[in-house]
């Protein structure tokens, strides 16, 4: 296939996953402009149980991705009922996912969020910051269900070549999110003014608007879905496809959640150094991720693509789509990371948030972009080694590594050093460059190139 050809098709996939997410982030950025509007502690309190959901949302994602990887293979063979039972699979890991998740901040809701409060601060009152938390929290729990229910059929709407409906469902979705934040949170046009609480209830109702359209969508055009049709009549997964998704999933399952709390541990690890840098991370954050889905879209389209490749029997179209859709993914991210650093002096200004807190905004936005290209080379190695089903050396590339030598590191430096959060945040950045290294190695070695769908079928 011509490198033309990749792209389109690369392009094809990304471009709606990439205006669903950006927009989504958009909304984000509203959000917690307008959140932040109300002071320091609200925006903190947002922040804070947004790590913490950010973790649940990752546990879901790394629970589908095992049967989503089976799903693309087995619709670049035309098996459809592999298709049904693939996305049978996630709707049981979604289940369990969803209880214990729900259970977890249940019961251990004060300690979770008590690890991002350190030390003192003239300017953030710790015990309003963990109140507001709470309050968002309880309310943001209520739309978990819907949060799991729409991302099994939106990636099993990807994964079969269709990112438009999930595209146009998220807008719907975000635009009544930006509508209600603003009507709940200020109480305009005679609405309660319900502060924090008013940005959580907008959110939950904009996730159930979220899955009832693309629920309604899907079975509206199942002709063009044969997925879709008779997906429900049965629970039921065959023995032999359940068996082989759970030994792939499982690994990818435990990598998610591990990479998810592993960044959750080290913005802990960084709140040693004072409440503000909570806040700062927050801001840099929420900026950052508006651009980072160029990105994560790709990464999306190298498993489907290639994973479609490889289903089909294809191998060195596998291996050439891999490769395009790297360079080109790290020379966007190079453009990308300019834009970042012109906006990082004066997004921060549009906080209601004090000059340190934006002082340090700034600082994490220059850093973070400087390693964008990094980020962008690491996504579209995992999702390639991820596509063949190596989803065991992908946990050990991805969160082993985390755990054993990123995450101890960042926990040394804040513990035992006097180093400022910024040099401790740059140490840990570049400790992505020795895993770009590792994967660089095993995709040249074409350890991933394996027929998944074909080995179920024999």
């Amino acid at each position: 296939m011509e490198r033309r050809q990749i792209l389109k098709n690369a392009m094809f996939l990304a471009v709606p996953i990439m205006i669903q997410n950006g927009i989504t982030n958009a909304v984000s950025l509203v959000d917690h402009i307008m959140v932040g509007s109300l002071g320091t502690e609200s925006m903190t309190a947002v922040s804070i149980i947004g790590q913490l959901l950010f973790v649940f949302s990752l546990a879901i994602f790394g629970g589908i991705s095992g049967p989503g990887i089976y799903a693309a293979q087995f619709y670049g063979q035309g098996n459809t009922e592999g298709v049904r039972a693939a996305t049978r699979m996630k709707a049981w890991i979604s289940l369990v996912c969803t209880v214990c998740g729900i259970a977890i901040f249940i019961f251990l809701e004060t300690p979770l969020i008590q690890l991002y409060l350190h030390g003192e601060s003239a300017d953030i009152n710790a015990a309003e910051t963990v109140g507001f938390a709470k309050e968002y929290l309880r309310i943001m729990l209520i739309g978990i269900p819907a949060m799991a229910v729409t991302q099994i059929y939106a990636s099993s709407l990807r994964e079969t070549g269709d990112s438009v409906k999930p595209m146009v469902s998220g807008i719907i979705s975000v635009c009544s999110d930006i509508v209600l934040n603003y009507l709940l949170i200020y109480g305009s046009f005679g609405f309660p003014k319900l502060g924090v609480a008013g940005a959580a209830i907008a959110t939950v109702i904009a996730r159930y608007i979220d899955m009832t359209v693309l629920i309604v969508w899907s079975y509206t055009r199942r002709k063009k879905h044969p997925f879709i049709e008779g997906l429900w009549k049965t629970l039921k997964i065959p023995k032999k496809i359940c068996k082989r998704i759970l030994m792939k999933g499982i690994p990818i399952f435990i990598n998610e959640f591990l990479w998810a709390s592993g960044l959750a541990v080290l913005t802990q690890c960084y709140s040693t150094r004072g409440l503000e840098v909570v806040a700062g991370i927050n801001i840099s954050n929420v900026l950052c991720n508006l651009l980072n889905v160029v990105f994560v879209a790709l990464g999306y389209a190298v498993g489907i693509l290639v994973g479609q490749s490889l289903g089909a029997g294809e191998f060195d179209n596998a291996k050439k789509t891999s490769k395009v859709l790297t360079r080109f993914t790290v020379m966007l991210c190079m453009g990308i990371a300019l834009v970042l650093i012109t906006m990082s002096h004066a997004f921060p200004m549009i906080y209601n948030t004090t000059d340190e807190v934006r002082s340090l905004a700034t600082r994490f936005i220059i850093i973070t972009a400087l390693f964008f290209p990094v980020q962008g080379a690491l996504n579209t190695l995992y999702f390639t080694l991820r596509s063949g089903g190596k989803t065991l050396v992908t946990f050990l590339f991805d969160s082993v590594f985390s755990w054993s030598v990123t995450i101890p590191l960042a926990l040394v430096l804040s513990l035992t050093t006097d180093l400022k959060v910024m040099q401790i945040y740059v140490i840990i950045q570049a400790t992505d460059i020795v895993k770009i290294i590792l994967g660089s190695i095993m995709i040249k070695k074409g350890i991933w190139i394996k027929n998944l769908a074909e080995e179920i079928k024999n």
